[in-house]
């Protein structure tokens, strides 16, 4: 078996984190639960038979982890739900996401000030527009073009540094980055 602790926390810690953070609001705990999950892989790094099921693997425990965080915490948990494919490419997908994700920063810091403003409080503090159109002391119709003006812009960005593939709904399925033709990342 060529696959130790240190390979998986370099490959692995990032998408982890997201994972648990979805599921545990509290920063400290998350960041409690991902070592507790790093010490159990560390301790059973031999029960792995196969290498090829490391993200099932890794996935069980962390899966396995946090609902133990829950019955700690006195918390009845059903079921904590994990990716669908988790047996074949999690992790490449994770990868992606990540990668896709640093781009998607570059580009977003390089908008024109007014539109990065309201993108940062659309998408990431989950502000309706009427909520930025009061804060930015904009009419509604205003906020409105802006959060389109600046959704355009990241989509245009975003198509010239990657090839994306959608599904029949929209949702992207497959990518591949154009690093060459990219300035954002």
């Amino acid at each position: 078996m060529g696959i130790n602790t240190n390979y998986i926390w370099e490959e692995f810690s990032e998408p982890l984190k997201r994972f648990i953070k979805q599921r545990i609001a509290n920063e400290y705990d998350t960041e409690d639960v991902l070592h507790e999950v790093f010490i159990k892989i560390h301790n059973n790094i031999g029960s792995l038979m196969n290498d090829n099921e490391i993200n099932a693997w890794i996935y069980r425990i962390t899966r396995n982890t946090i609902i133990d965080y829950y019955r700690k915490k006195g918390k009845n948990l059903e079921v904590i739900e994990l990716p669908e494919d988790l047996e074949s490419d999690t992790h490449e997908k994770l990868l992606a996401n990540a990668e896709i994700a640093s781009c998607l920063k570059g580009m977003i810091d390089s908008l024109p000030e007014k539109y990065k403003q309201v993108i940062l409080l659309t998408e990431f503090q989950e502000m309706t527009q009427k909520e930025v159109s009061e804060k930015l002391d904009i009419s509604i119709s205003g906020a409105k073009s802006r959060v389109q003006r600046a959704r355009k812009m990241l989509k245009k960005r975003l198509l010239g540094c990657c090839h994306l593939e959608f599904d029949n709904r929209g949702n992207i399925i497959d990518y591949k980055h154009r690093k060459s033709e990219c300035q954002y990342c």
